[in-house]
């Protein structure tokens, strides 16, 4: 059996930390930790990023705009995100207004556009699932929407304690029937330093079945196979999922063993 390496537990630095992820071809992803008053400049290149803030607030400066205070939320489960979209080819500079921390998903782009703002009040929310498998997601930054992007599909989804989420669990690997291909990753945070829960990503078809525990700052990179979570009673779960591949429309394929249990309960 051989387990793609796709699970990293990211270190908690100041500054910028690139997670280097040799499972996706298209994806990337780094975080952004600057205390109160420090900046980070940088330049997308050929990559379209998006800068969610996870706490704290920021001016974000390009070439072409200015963002002011961007970020209005204490922690990711105290709020909606507010998000910057920087398109390829982009010269930016983050000033931390407060102690901040953000998230930079981030894919190729062929697509020349300005940079934006998301705001907090431009987040699709709603729920997925039922019973306990209900979770809570936040669209940030999805084809329905309209905004402009490439390649990029960025969202959060909050599990309350002890549920599952991505379940039933599915896969979107190959574009087949419905199923689209996409690769996709998920950056977790935990609602307390002793916090964890259980992912479960596995392929009959490329021979492995791994089960890894997530902690606090865990990333967990799905170029393909099947995928889900739980949860720990007693916590909240968060985690940032984004996705590349083939178009903005998700299609997916879910476990055949499983899959029944979605209309059973009526799951979204």
């Amino acid at each position: 059996m051989t387990t793609p390496r796709t699970f990293h537990v990211l270190p908690r630095t100041t500054g910028r930390h690139d997670v280097p992820d040799d499972s996706c071809a298209l994806l990337g992803f780094a975080t952004l930790t600057l205390d109160a008053g420090a900046t980070h400049e940088d330049h997308t290149r050929d990559r379209e990023l998006l800068l969610v803030v996870l706490s704290g607030t920021a001016r974000v400066d390009t070439d072409h705009a200015t963002f002011d205070a961007v970020g209005r939320r204490a922690n990711v489960f105290a709020g909606l995100p507010h998000s910057v979209y920087l398109p390829r080819g982009t010269r930016y500079r983050v000033t931390a207004l407060t102690p901040l921390e953000a998230a930079l998903p981030s894919a190729p782009s062929d697509l020349d556009t300005d940079p934006y703002e998301i705001t907090p009040e431009q987040v699709r929310t709603g729920t997925w699932g039922a019973l306990n498998y209900t979770r809570t997601y936040r669209e940030i930054l999805v084809a329905p929407n309209l905004l402009p992007a490439s390649r990029l599909i960025v969202g959060e989804t909050i599990t309350p304690s002890g549920h599952w989420s991505t379940y039933p669990p599915h896969k979107h690997e190959q574009d087949t029937g419905n199923e689209k291909f996409h690769e996709e990753m998920y950056y977790f945070r935990l609602s307390s330093p002793e916090a964890f829960g259980l992912a479960r990503h596995y392929s009959q078809e490329r021979g492995y079945d791994a089960t890894h525990t997530v902690r606090d700052h865990t990333l967990l990179a799905l170029p393909h196979g099947y995928h889900t979570f739980v949860g720990a009673p007693g916590y909240q779960s968060y985690y940032l999922w984004f996705l590349a591949g083939t178009g903005r429309t998700q299609g997916v394929t879910l476990d055949p063993d499983v899959g029944w249990v979605q209309k059973t309960t009526l799951m979204l």
